[in-house]
């Protein structure tokens, strides 16, 4: 279990330092801010979406390795998808992380979305979850034209 505890922080701090689809998009036709007042972490997304297809996805932002660490594997597992698979991803992951239920019976299931299984960890830090799912509620803003800014708080 230690071994799997110790992976689990490597892949973290690998897309926390190393962060995939990182920076502004030139050709976004939607995006939104999100602010976690308590760390301090700050999540733009950027997205262009074409029928309904998210075309590229995007972030820039600073903040602690989880937050960072979610954006990237969040990007990467959505560039693609529908609007409408990206909701169900968005219930699951946020099941995973804050909410005391099983997570394995969703429609979504399938091998991008277990990547996302490192970060199942915060649940047991009430403070950390804000981290985790900061970028995917960005997300949803910018899915829903929420061009405003969103808190966590």
């Amino acid at each position: 279990m230690l071994d799997l505890r110790e992976l689990y922080q490597e892949v973290i701090l690998d897309h926390g330092k190393s962060p995939r689809n990182f920076g502004q998009l030139e050709d976004k036709n939607t995006e939104a801010h999100g602010h976690n007042p308590l760390c301090g972490d700050t999540i733009t997304i950027y997205l262009h979406i074409t029928d309904e297809i998210i075309k590229d996805i995007r972030f820039e932002g600073k903040g602690c390795a989880i937050s960072l660490a979610s954006a990237s594997m969040m990007t990467e597992l959505l560039k693609g998808k529908t609007t409408k698979e990206a909701s169900k991803l968005f219930g699951k992951f946020h099941a995973l992380v804050a909410e005391d239920k099983e997570v394995n019976n969703f429609e979504t299931d399938n091998e991008e979305f277990e990547k996302l299984h490192v970060l199942a960890g915060v649940k047991e830090y009430p403070m950390r979850v804000k981290c985790a799912t900061l970028p995917w509620h960005t997300f949803k803003a910018a899915v829903e034209n929420n061009n405003g800014k969103v808190s966590t708080e």
